[in-house]
């Protein structure tokens, strides 16, 4: 059943009742998540940087509006801030009112959430980060992360906003035997001509 829906400049939003897997969030068609499995993705993109990592303080996170990717940073006592760009305040503001699972991170004094392009965002700012965390949509040919996806963002916006030993992680899209080649082995050889 359909619990809410909305709509902002970027996209359409709704959160569904699938009674089997809980609310799920649902944006521009897609499903993004659904509240009993939300967590393999998110622990998966978080914890392994964040222990790796040898003293993670501070973190930026690309998109991650549902507010999952915060809650799971900030589980580590280590983290001092963690800033969340995201472009589309609609869908932060639809989270933070229908996922109640995000709550307590929304309201941690250590997020600090910003609405803008992510990538206007690290261009702007002369700090450097420990981490950077794309939580970010596929980059489908004219949406809103198409150039999140890039060599040039990676290597001229992403690479100098960290730190010496900071770590960038980020989603990408299925990696199935099949479905790997709808997005994850582009972003792959994307990234590998940037990073070791």
């Amino acid at each position: 059943s359909i619990l809410h829906t909305g709509a902002s400049q970027y996209q359409d939003i709704a959160l569904l009742d699938t009674k089997p897997f809980g609310k799920a969030l649902v944006i521009d068609g897609k499903l993004q998540s659904a509240e009993t499995d939300e967590f393999i993705y998110h622990e998966c993109l978080v914890h392994p940087p964040l222990l790796h990592h040898p003293n993670p303080k501070n973190v930026f996170i690309m998109g991650g509006g549902e507010g999952s990717t915060a809650r799971e940073l900030l589980r580590h006592n280590t983290i001092d801030q963690v800033i969340m760009c995201d472009i589309d305040e609609e869908v932060v503001d639809f989270c933070k009112s229908y996922l109640v699972a995000n709550g307590e991170a929304f309201c941690d004094p250590r997020l600090k959430v910003i609405i803008n392009d992510a990538r206007a965002e690290l261009e702007s700012r002369e700090e450097r980060y420990d981490v950077i965390i794309g939580d970010l949509a596929d980059p489908i040919d004219g949406g809103p992360c198409y150039k999140l996806y890039t060599k040039s963002f990676y290597e001229f916006t992403v690479k100098p906003r960290l730190k010496e030993g900071g770590i960038f992680v980020t989603q990408a899209g299925p990696a199935g035997i099949f479905s790997h080649t709808e997005v994850f082995s582009s972003i792959y050889n994307t990234l590998r001509q940037v990073f070791k």
